[in-house]
């Protein structure tokens, strides 16, 4: 009642709907999973969503209907409008979806995640889904995919790169697959938090499939991941933990791209010598919001100086994390008597956590893609990570160096090779066996690329005179 008597004072609408969708299913924590919940209607326009933080019955159910539930389940339903760049209409359907997730302790923690459906026919008999996690790169839960894809969300130039990637959604969607957007980071914004925000991805992709109005088949689903940069760290750990964290889901592949593969390389990579110092260090202090262990030791080692840029970073989005302290010494910003702190032996569980490949080779096709040249994240961690899963018999995994890019420019010449690469295995076409990797001077090269780019590019345009996607 309380989380309700707030939003209420809030005076939004889109709370009181979340409010009155909680007082509909207060008893629903103890029924089956499969058992639907009522989708609340899309928001009267012009009437601007609220922001998470004003949300809470939505994003922060009764803590004891989350713990009731089983991952993956589904603790609330409403249609949203979403939109290209705050304004501009996509017809598409659309839902958010409250669910139950696990965080990095076990503990029961909920979840939101936006799913999108096409009004174009499946290119396959049943509708395929890909996860598609945004390069969030925030501190701050009103930064999130699901609030920031809607139509009348408050623009924030502070938070550009959802509104761009989300063109590389509409990508799969024109090509007739089903979206998930998961919220990744959870509910208290953790940035960088890999294992964190591979389950909550894996179970977003429960909710989707258990979600009736996206008619999908269930677990028979084929399911792809996609992300980049950000996105790219829970797409890869999701991939990681899926065989012992999801087994049920049918997983063809995953592409990812601009890849954190050691945060320690990381770490020493941007160690003031990087325009990215500031994002690296960002996600340092997301790191700390999931890991006590880490927070304390901030607390206990971090000098005034840093203290004092941690204050600027928090419940920033993306744009300030990158641009704020280029070139910062990150280590010098502590006074660890052992000297660098990234060698303190309480931090080394959980720096081996976040770090990929410990887990084992994931079982299914991985499509990688890097700048060689890359600002923020170090080539020689991801050539340690390939040559790694590559010892399994088993792996397949297709691993591109783009050379005439960086960080930001491979973002882009590689997103039509990664959709078409993605097409590909969510229509069932088997990727090829075994291990292989590449040097070309631009992925936006590759055949057939261009035109897939172009087409792209040219249905998002169309898109915005209110064809249906």
């Amino acid at each position: 009642m309380a989380a309700r008597t707030r939003a209420a004072i809030a005076q939004t609408c889109l709370a009181v709907v979340a409010g009155l969708t909680v007082a509909i299913c207060p008893a629903m924590a103890n029924t089956a999973a499969a058992e639907p919940v009522p989708v609340a209607p899309p928001l009267p326009f012009p009437t601007p969503p609220a922001p998470p933080y004003l949300d809470p019955g939505f994003y922060n159910p009764d803590p004891a209907r989350v713990t009731a539930a089983r991952p993956g389940e589904i603790l609330a339903a409403r249609q949203v409008n979403l939109a290209n760049f705050w304004l501009i209409p996509l017809n598409v359907k659309a839902w958010q979806l409250s669910y139950r997730s696990t965080n990095t302790r076990g503990e029961a923690i909920a979840a939101v995640a936006t799913v999108i459906v096409p009004h174009r026919p499946a290119p396959t008999e049943e509708r395929a889904l890909l996860s598609f996690q945004m390069a969030e790169d925030s501190l701050s839960i009103n930064c999130a995919p699901s609030y920031t894809l809607q139509m009348g969300s408050l623009p924030n130039p502070l938070n550009p790169v959802i509104g761009a990637e989300f063109i590389e959604v509409q990508a799969m969607l024109q090509l007739g697959h089903a979206v998930v957007v998961p919220d990744h980071q959870g509910p208290n914004a953790a940035y960088a938090v890999g294992p964190l925000g591979g389950r909550i991805t894996l179970d977003g992709i429960r909710a989707a499939e258990n979600f009736e109005p996206a008619g999908l088949p269930g677990t028979e689903t084929r399911v792809g991941l996609w992300g980049y940069s950000g996105g790219a760290i829970p797409t890869a750990h999701a991939a990681e933990l899926q065989p012992e964290y999801a087994p049920e889901l049918n997983m063809v592949g995953s592409a990812a791209g601009g890849l954190m593969a050691d945060i320690r390389m990381a770490i020493d990579y941007n160690n003031s010598t990087s325009s990215f110092a500031g994002a690296v260090l960002g996600g340092l202090f997301g790191v700390a919001r999931e890991y006590p262990e880490l927070n304390q030791f901030i607390d206990r080692y971090m000098n005034p100086l840093g203290k004092a840029v941690r204050v600027v970073h928090e419940g920033q989005c993306v744009a300030l994390q990158f641009a704020a302290f280029p070139f910062a010494n990150i280590k010098g910003l502590f006074d660890y008597p052992g000297g660098d702190p990234m060698l303190a032996p309480e931090l080394q569980p959980l720096l081996d956590e976040l770090t990929l490949g410990h887990r084992g080779t994931p079982p299914m096709p991985l499509f990688i893609y890097e700048s060689p040249f890359d600002e923020a994240m170090p080539i020689n961690a991801v050539n340690r990570l390939y040559d790694t899963y590559c010892q399994a018999p088993n792996a397949q995994v297709f691993y591109t160096r783009d050379l005439l890019s960086e960080h930001g420019i491979a973002a882009v010449s590689g997103t039509a090779s990664a959709v078409m690469w993605l097409d590909d295995r969510l229509k069932g076409v088997p990727a090829p066996a075994g291990c292989s990797n590449r040097d070309v001077l631009s992925m936006i090269l590759d055949p057939g690329a261009l035109d897939t780019f172009a087409n792209t590019i040219g249905q998002t345009l169309a898109s915005a005179l209110g064809m249906p996607v």
